[in-house]
């Protein structure tokens, strides 16, 4: 069976599964469009059909469009790779454990060893009374994030944390005007990423969000926590996305389309359109060698997901160096320098999209090995 036949197999498998609602999966081999299809329904109550042009909400796919807008940044001359956060944001001035206070870096952001804490930055009071955490405002919940006691020492552990959101919010400052707007400067207007952004262009496109059910995908409501794979839950806020005023979450606040995400990850891969080609280089490089593993064993981390090390460790049949990442609504990626690939799989349904068993199915489809 070819490559399309095996990635129509592993989408129509999981629909009627009922593990997702509908998927858009899109694949590049060289610059060369190899696939990409539509399959299932972006609105099951409504029987809308998923199309290529389907808008999702792209939780953490926000983050290596923010990870290139810092390094356009940089290559800008306005930040440095290795300066430390004081330098753009004076005030923000996490302590460890024991209250000395370690200088944390850009690098250090970008590729979660910042030590930052993923701890609510609500009070328990505010939890209680359900006070919206995105309308805190943007300087009350960076400060609130730099209040919170480092969980290690800066570039001695990795942990997924708020990292991209202080990035975001450094960005939005050296611009002058909101996150959204450095990111269409530096990343989305330069490729024409013209579904991507903080609010929704065209509602009428938007999927609607699923989560793991115990009978199949649930509608989400405004606010949705399902249990998740590491031992605690994960709590979905679909209607941010509607908020105009909400923060602008640089770790997972944006909506787009799988083409526009095809567009960055070409970007990325092949460097010198937003970056140059070394800074295309050094950003799918390892960029934690100083630890065991990162993300997760046989997983190191680069500047925009996890890089992997370790094939056999990992139990994946991409090839060493390749990097990739997804978002908790239900989407996945990766790029493979080695062989020209990126690969872009979008799913409404999450955790299953993301983190479930349809991540691996896409994967072993494109390498053509048999999923496990």
């Amino acid at each position: 069976m070819n490559l399309s036949g095996r990635l129509d197999v592993a989408a129509t498998r999981a629909i009627e599964e009922r593990r997702i609602v509908g998927s858009v999966i899109i694949v590049r081999q060289h610059g060369e469009l190899v696939y990409q299809a539509a399959h299932g329904l972006a609105d099951r109550e409504n029987r809308r059909p998923m199309t290529l042009d389907t808008i999702f909400r792209l939780s953490s796919l926000t983050k290596p469009i923010v990870a290139a807008t810092i390094l356009a940044l940089i290559e800008d001359g306005k930040l440095g790779l290795d300066a430390a956060i004081t330098d753009y944001l004076p005030d923000f001035r996490p302590r460890l454990a024991d209250g000395t206070e370690p200088t944390i870096t850009i690098r250090q952001l970008l590729t979660h060893t910042s030590g930052l804490s993923n701890a609510s930055i609500r009070t328990p009071a505010e939890a209680a009374a359900g006070v919206n955490r995105w309308r805190l405002g943007d300087d009350a919940i960076i400060a609130r994030v730099g209040a919170l006691p480092l969980l290690f020492a800066p570039g001695a552990g990795w942990t997924y944390g708020p990292s991209i959101d202080v990035l975001g919010h450094i960005a939005a400052r050296l611009i002058g005007g909101r996150l959204e707007d450095a990111i269409r400067h530096y990343v989305t207007g330069p490729l024409g990423m013209t579904d991507t952004g903080f609010t929704v262009r065209d509602p009428s496109r938007l999927a609607a969000p699923y989560a793991d059910g115990a009978n199949g995908p649930e509608l989400m409501g405004p606010v949705h926590t399902i249990p998740n794979p590491w031992g605690n839950t994960t709590t979905y806020d679909p209607e941010r996305i509607f908020d105009a005023a909400a923060f602008q979450s640089g770790g997972g606040g944006a909506a787009g389309s799988g083409p526009d995400f095809m567009r960055l990850l070409e970007a990325l891969r092949t460097g010198g359109s937003i970056q140059r080609p070394e800074t295309a280089k050094l950003a799918l490089a390892n960029q934690t060698p100083q630890l065991p593993h990162a993300a997760s064993p046989g997983w190191q981390f680069c500047l925009f997901g996890a890089w992997l090390d370790d094939p056999a460790t990992a139990g994946v049949p991409a090839p060493r160096g390749t990097v990739r990442w997804g978002g908790i609504y239900g989407h996945n990626w990766f790029i493979d320098p080695a062989a020209g690939l990126s690969v872009v799989s979008m799913s409404n349904t999450g955790l299953e999209g993301s983190d479930g068993r349809f991540r691996d199915d896409i994967l072993h489809a494109v390498y053509g090995h048999p999923s496990a």
